[in-house]
């Protein structure tokens, strides 16, 4: 599987990138055409570009772009996830800043923007990771909750049924997440997904495992992934970035080529990441066909679908 990259470096006094998923063409959701994914992730970019461009924190720019991809049906997080073996939606979130806040939730059905109940683990509990939070405990922290059935749409029944019925293969990717540095340098990731498609009911994949799947640090940069979600975490994939940085020196490119040889393609796994570094240098890549994803470059915004 060979590494496809794309990289930048912003002028702007901040940066954002953000992705929606790695892994083949989605034709088989029968959802929209391709202009309508590009269009989704322009919002979620512009929304979290508002952030930065108005002094807002990193941390509040991530959230901010992957609240509108959870609520975009196109990808695979809040409403539109990939369904599990019941036919339910359990939905994975996690956010870290670069001075090592984090937190994340796991298996959660009610909560209509996960990426917020990751925010507000981080910051109001001493916990790191809560599964399938309380409702109470949501409703506490001013987090607005949907009925389950929300989150599922025809799309998915039909794909769900597809999988079932082995007229198709199930996808082991989609994930959505944002990286930013803001002005004041601080670093923020954030990760959200419905996970994969036909998973058994209360599988838990990368997204919610600070290191594997999400990783921030001042001064070095912050990763979000995307893809296999077993070999993201056996690798440790969004800390072995960071790491090889901090303490090899290595580049933001040559510390993602290192870590995709050694813990992604090496084993045959595939998938994406998308890294910003405190030089505001960004990258996108992935070993998988293709990528969802958005930056900006100069004086545009680029979309990749």
């Amino acid at each position: 599987m060979r590494l496809t990259s794309h990289r930048t470096r912003t002028e702007r006094p901040y940066a954002l990138v953000l992705h929606a998923g790695a892994g083949g063409r989605v034709e088989e959701l029968s959802l929209e055409d391709q202009a309508n994914y590009g269009a989704g992730l322009r919002r979620a970019y512009e929304a979290g570009e508002r952030v930065l461009e108005s002094g807002g924190t990193a941390e509040e720019a991530v959230c901010a772009t992957v609240a509108v991809l959870e609520d975009t049906p196109l990808f695979n997080a809040g409403r539109g996830a990939a369904l599990t073996a019941s036919g339910r939606a359990e939905l994975d979130a996690s956010g870290m800043t670069g001075d090592g806040r984090a937190g994340a939730v796991a298996g959660t059905t009610r909560i209509k923007n996960p990426v917020y109940a990751a925010q507000q683990v981080m910051s109001e509990s001493d916990h790191v990771l809560l599964v399938a939070p309380p409702e109470e405990l949501a409703v506490s922290w001013g987090l607005e909750l949907v009925e389950p059935e929300y989150f599922v749409t025809e799309a998915r029944l039909k794909q769900l049924e597809n999988v079932q019925a082995r007229q198709l293969e199930a996808s082991r990717h989609g994930t959505v997440g944002a990286v930013a540095l803001d002005r004041a340098g601080r670093i923020a990731a954030a990760t959200s997904t419905g996970g994969m498609v036909n998973q058994a009911d209360g599988r838990v994949g990368d997204t919610p495992i600070i290191g594997a799947g999400t990783y921030a640090r001042d001064g070095i940069g912050g990763v979000s992934c995307t893809g296999e979600g077993e070999a993201f975490i056996r690798g440790v994939v969004a800390h072995d970035i960071v790491s090889r940085m901090r303490y090899l020196g290595q580049s933001l490119e040559g510390a993602v080529s290192a870590t995709f040889d050694h813990e992604l393609t090496s084993r045959d796994a595939s998938g994406g990441i998308i890294a910003i570094d405190h030089e505001r240098n960004v990258i996108i890549a992935h070993n998988s066909p293709a990528m969802f994803a958005a930056y900006r470059d100069g004086n545009d915004i680029v979309t990749l679908t």
